[in-house]
C-alpha cells in the first residue's frame, strides 16, 4: 500500500474503534488516541530520557503528555513554528520561566508562554519526539503527509543542533503499529523507539538518518517560502 492508503486505514480504524480522542476527526492529522498518557509515561522510562536536557517535540495533541513530562523534569522543550514560517522558527518552552505547564503544553498556550527563537539561539537537542500516523518495528514512520517533521530534523542536523547520537522516539496507539514493512523515502527520519501504552519497541536501526538538507529535493519554491532555508542556502 502507498503512504496515503496506509494513513487512511489507520485513521478509519481509530475512528471506528472509538480509540481516537479529541480533536476529531482523526483524519488529516497526527491522531490523538486513548492511552496517550500511558505511552508518555512509558517513554519517560527509556534509558536515554533522564540525561536529555533539551528535547524537540511536535506540537500535536497525542504528544502533549510527553511535553508536560519534559517540562516537569526540567527539560527545555522546542517546537517548530508551523511550517517554519518565521525567521524565529522554533518556540522555546523553558520550565524555569513557566508556571502553568498545563497551558504551556497546549498549542495556543505554547504560543502565549513560549518564546520564539532562531536556531542560533537554541541549545543542542538530545532527544526528539515525533508524531506519527503509522510506524513499523524497523523504525519507518509515516506522518500526516506534509513533510515538515523531517524537514525540521534536517534543519537542526544541518546546523549541528542534533547529531548522529540523538534519540528519536514516537508515541502511538497499537492501531498505528504496522506489521507490514512501510515504504520509506531518503529524507525520512527513522525512529529508535516506538512506544505504545502497552509496549516499547526498540527498532533495529536499519535505516540511515538524513545528515542534513537535500537542497535539490527541496526546490526553489520551498526554499523561497521558508526564511531559515533562505538564510542557510549555500
Amino acid at each position: 500500500m502507498d503512504k496515503q492508503s496506509l494513513r487512511e486505514r489507520v485513521w478509519d480504524e481509530l475512528e471506528e474503534s472509538g480509540d481516537a480522542r479529541f480533536p476529531f476527526p482523526p483524519h488529516g492529522r497526527i491522531p490523538n488516541f486513548v492511552g496517550a498518557d500511558g505511552a508518555a509515561d512509558r517513554l519517560t522510562e527509556l534509558a536515554e530520557w533522564p540525561a536529555a536536557d533539551a528535547i524537540k517535540a511536535n506540537p500535536d495533541s497525542p504528544q502533549r503528555p510527553v511535553r508536560r513530562r519534559a517540562l516537569e523534569a526540567g527539560k527545555t522543550v522546542y517546537m517548530a513554528v508551523p511550517r517554519l514560517r518565521d525567521e524565529e522558527c522554533f518556540l522555546e518552552l523553558d520550565p524555569d520561566r513557566i508556571d502553568d505547564y498545563d497551558t504551556a503544553t497546549t498549542l495556543s498556550g505554547s504560543s502565549e508562554l513560549g518564546v520564539q527563537v532562531r536556531p542560533a539561539e537554541m541549545d543542542p537537542v538530545d532527544f526528539v519526539v515525533s508524531g506519527s500516523v503509522v510506524v513499523d518495528d524497523r523504525g519507518a514512520r509515516i506522518g500526516k503527509g506534509e513533510g515538515y517533521s523531517d524537514l525540521e530534523f534536517a534543519v537542526l542536523r544541518e546546523l549541528g543542533l542534533v547529531d548522529e547520537s540523538v534519540t528519536v522516539a514516537t508515541t502511538v496507539h497499537e492501531t498505528q503499529f504496522s506489521e507490514e514493512t512501510l515504504p520509506t523515502s531518503p529524507h525520512d527520519v527513522p525512529m529508535d523507539y516506538v512506544v505504545t501504552p502497552e509496549r516499547t519497541v526498540e527498532t533495529g536501526g536499519e535505516y540511515e538518518r538524513p545528515t542534513g538538507l537535500d537542497w535539490d529535493a527541496l526546490g526553489e519554491e520551498k526554499i523561497a517560502e521558508i526564511p531559515v532555508l533562505r538564510e542557510m542556502q549555500p
